[in-house]
């Protein structure tokens, strides 16, 4: 919502994706397994840059670059891998994810990102994911492992759920329709796994709490304080009377083939 400053995400979700730090660890050290001889880690989307920090302290002979449009979350990363003893590693950059980096790497994490080489997320229209996982691969290596996560209907789309995001039912795609999609653009699926209720519980607690931590710090009779409150009950209801238990998050562990 436009209008009163609010608190960063960063302060009450560790990633901007339902995803619990164990399964987040797990990821790190996948991908850090094939960076054993060192190379360059890009994390499309990065935000704050939390997993990428992750790979790079599980994988000591790698380096890292991010990308996020969000200048504020970039700079964040940035404290956070400089707190980390990780800055001469890092490369973090604030501006447009499909012009991070110049040649291939050897490994990828695009986690809530295939937007960055589709059509605009206000237009509301379905992810190009053909699009996203042709310029995956030919930003990656042979060999190169990468953690491609997105949004996907766990089971048919409800109007209730629809309702609460873009109306359209064909806005995401089932996890197996993802998983193939993949397979035929150059990337063998190694696993594949869904963030649980637990984890979207978290992830829509954490991305709530900002407006509260708001209410919190301003007056009940703030100019603002009306449409805070709204903003975070119309999210809450979007969630618990909408696509809980519908819309789902992927995590697809892939070798670029």
């Amino acid at each position: 919502m436009s209008g009163p400053e609010l608190p960063p995400l960063w302060r009450d979700l560790e990633f901007l994706a339902p995803m619990s730090p164990s399964r987040a660890d797990d990821l790190a050290r996948w991908v850090a397994d094939g960076l054993t001889d060192g190379g360059t880690v890009l994390d499309v989307g990065c935000g704050w840059a939390e997993l990428l920090l992750r790979v790079l302290e599980a994988a000591p002979r790698a380096v890292g670059a991010g990308v996020d449009l969000d200048a504020d979350r970039v700079e964040e990363g940035r404290r956070r891998a400089a707190a980390r003893g990780l800055a001469d590693r890092t490369r973090l950059l604030a501006g447009p994810g499909a012009e991070a980096v110049e040649g291939p790497v050897e490994a990828l994490l695009v986690v809530g990102a295939s937007q960055v080489w589709g059509p605009d997320v206000d237009e509301g229209l379905p992810l190009d994911h053909a699009a996203a996982l042709a310029a995956m691969r030919r930003q990656v290596v042979t060999g190169a492992r990468v953690v491609h996560a997105e949004a996907v209907w766990s089971v048919p789309p409800t109007p209730a759920a629809t309702a609460r995001l873009s109306g359209r039912d064909d806005e995401f795609l089932a996890p197996a329709a993802l998983a193939d999609l993949v397979a035929d653009h150059g990337f063998e699926v190694h696993a594949q796994e869904e963030a649980d209720l637990a984890e979207w519980d978290a992830f829509e607690a954490g991305f709530t709490a900002r407006w509260d931590r708001w209410l919190a710090d301003h007056p009940a009779d703030h100019p603002d304080a009306a449409a805070v409150s709204a903003a975070a009950a119309g999210q809450r209801a979007a969630y618990h009377q909408g696509y809980r238990g519908v819309l789902g998050f992927t995590f697809l562990r892939l070798v670029a083939v």
